[in-house]
């Protein structure tokens, strides 16, 4: 019993570290981040259209790797060490948006810093959903996504704060030193946690075991469909700009963006614990849909700040279930690092789709075309998630286990 005890608080432990490691990193990045969008399109010139080309390219890399690293850490059956390797790749990028002169630049350093992003982000989430027990799953992504975006209310405020002072380049090299401290409390407080076999396999018979779990394929599919339509935080920023909100006062709609996540987070989780992952996800999209709504509605700078909270809302509740689900539907823990990756590449290529095309019909046909888009794309999954549910369910009730 005592030693049951002891492997609960490590597990808990792993998780509060885990927790800490984001929240750190988070604070760097987004010190960088709420600003970048301005940087680009206002100090460097570039187009709304590169705009999405820069974000979508980044996350797509970002995504894409963590395929590479997921099934990497299955296949050596360690998960720390590309968990570290990916927070380093990151905290040495970030100050290097200092010495950028153009568009290409800061696309290069973007996507570095996004790629350092992918190779930690598929391990470190099979890394966690091994260190709680399973009805409980839910609500450790939560903890962990809320501890993560407390780090995000105070990157961009800590830059508000500093940006009068040291302007854009500034807070680029400041952001290392919020960085170096993740790296150490990951290499200190956070452990491997043993797997359930000592077998390892190759990288092509794990993802080959993964495409084989057809409800999982399906549900990823859909997932594909909402994200192709999906833009990023940077585009509300824009939206923000547009609306009237100056440009130091734009940090504090990337702040009110980070809080409504954070607060989003955890509930999330739990509620998705205690109703179903998969009716949280359609929460999700149904709140993303809200969001694009008033992104178009919208006509006042006061405005800008309740598009900001919706949409935060929605990246919180959406990133904690997304992962959530992930065990649900992979039970083997020798392949989940694996499902995350494709999870994570799916989510990835997709992504870069809906930035690109959101700014590019932003820059050519204008804002009601591009979020007629996003509209379309999120309904369309909304639909398929319900028929999805709908259908697992009447399965399972007939016995065969809810597959399709």
């Amino acid at each position: 019993m005592v030693e049951n005890k002891d492997k609960k608080i490590a597990k808990g432990r792993n998780i509060i570290a885990l927790g800490f490691v984001s929240l750190f990193t988070d604070i760097s990045s987004e010190m960088v981040f709420g600003l970048l969008p301005l940087f680009l399109t206002g100090q460097l010139g570039a187009s709304k259209t590169l705009l999405g080309l820069v974000e979508g390219t980044g996350e797509m890399l970002g995504h894409t790797s963590r395929l590479v690293s997921g099934t990497a850490s299955d296949a050596i059956q360690k998960r720390k060490p590309l968990v570290l390797i990916g927070y380093s790749i990151s905290a040495a990028s970030k100050p290097f948006f200092g010495f950028a002169g153009s568009w290409t630049d800061v696309f290069s350093v973007r996507s570095a810093d996004r790629i350092g992003k992918g190779i930690r982000t598929a391990p470190r989430d099979a890394l966690i959903s091994e260190s709680v027990e399973d009805q409980k799953v839910g609500r450790a992504f939560g903890l962990h996504r809320s501890m993560d975006q407390v780090g995000a209310i105070i990157g961009p405020l800590v830059a508000f704060a500093l940006f009068p002072f040291v302007g854009f380049h500034g807070i680029f090299y400041l952001s290392i030193l919020p960085a170096a401290v993740a790296i150490v409390v990951l290499i200190f407080f956070v452990n491997d946690r043993p797997m359930s076999s000592k077998v390892r396999t190759s990288i092509m018979a794990n993802l080959k075991k993964v495409l084989a779990q057809r409800r999982f394929v399906i549900l990823l599919a859909i997932m594909a469909i909402f994200n192709v339509g999906a833009f990023n935080f940077s585009f509300v920023i824009i939206r923000a700009s547009d609306l009237g909100v100056p440009d130091g006062m734009v940090l504090i709609a990337y702040t009110v963006i980070n809080a409504a996540h954070t607060i989003a987070g955890f509930p999330a989780g739990v509620l998705a614990d205690r109703i179903g992952r998969e009716k949280m996800l359609a929460i999700s999209y149904g709140v993303f849909l809200a969001s694009t709504i008033l992104m178009v509605t919208s006509t006042t700078s006061n405005e800008a700040y309740l598009i900001a909270a919706v949409f935060g809302a929605y990246i919180g509740i959406s990133e904690t279930v997304q992962r959530a689900l992930v065990p649900k539907y992979i039970s083997n823990d020798q392949i989940r690092g694996t499902a995350y990756g494709l999870y994570n590449m799916v989510i990835g290529v997709s992504f870069f789709a809906a930035n690109i095309v959101f700014g590019f019909l932003l820059d050519s046909a204008g804002l009601t075309a591009a979020t007629t888009y996003s509209i379309v794309t999120s309904g369309m999954a909304i639909v398929a998630l319900a028929t999805f549910q709908t259908v697992g369910r009447k399965r399972a009730e007939a016995g065969l286990g809810g597959a399709l």
